[in-house]
């Protein structure tokens, strides 16, 4: 391991041992402080965003917006980690929730502020101390991310920035100051550093892939089931964990639906990603885009019918696609990261159920109609970590945010998200 990260492992470790000790009121001061610099500065953040990975600069401004938001939801958050009183015959009858430690980070390109400060203030809250591996794009806003709490008044070493590749993680993982893990990215990846974790008896949260279904009844508000459902699809270049990838529509209203939803479809048109007005850009990378088309080409092989053309027009630019595709296709099994949506019809709700879970991974799923009924039913029996009903999906700090099956385990956002990395302490005796 080279010393540079060494040594910053050792400060994490060093800087632990007084942050614990910091009142929790005074670390959510902290967390208020640096919110309201971020509030301050989204345009300047944004930029840094849109600059590395290319989203559009209006959805970066509105990125880091998010992350003032969520971090003044924990500034103002009520301490559940005060010790607990349990009622018993004993004199001494406490839980303790006790912070871990330094906790390790393998953070994503794709929403590069939110992600980050996502899994790391309620962390941080909680009394852990954080070494982030962003993503290699990503450094800009990694480093930025530091500057901020610095500027705030995070003592140095509660966070920092490591600026290593993927070769790196195993070393960091495996160092005796790392104490957990969170990870947002790819089911692989996710799996290799779960491994490591579990040799090394570490805790891990994982937070990966999705292929959301977008569920549209025959009851449902359709031109605003055709909005939501576009926008879910395509905003960040369609590169969004949670965004709907699958389109079930109840045969009855195909006819109605999609005709709607071709014409919303079509209005995405590509854009300078640095133009307030664009709401769909380049994907992050050329092999990303690469990877998207290798999909469009599977899918086609195995049946599926094109409704939009998925039309590369770059080294990492398409033309938003659409296809048709029916159980069965090996297409249904990947995650599709980029624009291209796949359109599915099914005869009644049993069936859109059926489609819906019969995939590997579990995050998010969104259902469209105005029956109480129907509505329990799926909420009753989606296998996913979110269900919205006439919504399209979007996390918010209020909510618990995870995934079941492939789609990882552990909670982000919540108070919840404030006992992952916690260990519950009992205190018993007279």
């Amino acid at each position: 391991m080279e010393q540079s990260i060494e040594n910053k492992l050792i400060k994490a470790d060093k800087a632990f041992s007084e942050w614990k000790k910091v009142p929790f009121e005074d670390r959510q001061r902290l967390i208020a402080k640096a919110a309201e610099i971020l509030k301050n500065n989204s345009e300047k953040f944004g930029t840094i965003i849109t600059t590395e990975m290319n989203k559009p600069i209006s959805q970066s401004i509105a990125e880091v917006e998010k992350c003032a938001l969520m971090m003044n939801y924990y500034a103002d958050a009520e301490n559940i980690l005060k010790p607990e009183k349990i009622d018993s015959e004993f004199n001494y009858s406490e839980v303790h929730y006790v912070p871990k430690g330094v906790i390790l980070g393998v953070m994503p390109w794709n929403f590069p502020f939110w992600q980050v400060l996502r899994f790391a203030v309620p962390a941080m809250l909680a009394g852990n101390t954080i070494v982030l591996k962003h993503a290699s794009i990503c450094f800009g806003s990694g480093n930025a991310i530091v500057e901020v709490l610095l500027e705030a008044g995070f003592p140095e070493g509660v966070f920092q920035h490591l600026e290593v590749g993927h070769k790196e993680v195993k070393e960091i993982l495996e160092h005796d100051t790392v104490k957990g893990v969170s990870l947002t990215g790819s089911g692989k990846a996710g799996g290799e550093v779960a491994s490591i974790a579990g040799l090394n008896i570490k805790k891990s949260l994982l937070e990966l892939g999705g292929s959301d279904a977008f569920i549209i009844l025959d009851d449902a508000d359709l031109d605003e089931a055709a909005a939501a459902g576009v926008k879910s699809r395509l905003q960040n270049c369609g590169q969004t964990c949670t965004a709907a990838k699958r389109f079930i529509i109840d045969e009855k209203i195909e006819d109605v639906f999609l005709p709607k939803f071709i014409a919303e479809y079509q209005t995405y048109v590509l854009g300078d990603p640095m133009n307030k007005d664009t709401v769909i850009a380049g994907m992050a990378r050329p092999d990303l885009a690469d990877e998207l088309e290798k999909q469009f080409t599977k899918a086609l092989e195995n049946g599926a019918e094109i409704i939009i053309p998925l039309e590369r027009i770059s080294d990492n630019e398409f033309k938003p696609g659409l296809i048709r595709v029916q159980q069965g296709n090996p297409i249904l099994q990947e995650e599709l990261f980029g624009p291209l949506g796949i359109v599915m019809t099914a005869k009644n709700d049993d069936e859109a159920l059926q489609m819906a879970n019969n995939i590997p991974f579990g995050l998010s799923n969104s259902v469209w109609t105005a029956n109480k009924d129907r509505q329990l039913f799926f909420i009753e029996n989606l296998e996913s970590g979110t269900v919205n009903i006439n919504r399209m999906t979007s996390s918010d700090p209020r909510f618990p945010f995870g995934g079941t099956k492939a789609s990882g385990y552990g909670t982000e956002l919540s108070l919840l998200a404030l006992k992952e990395f916690v260990t519950a302490k009992t205190i018993v005796g007279n």
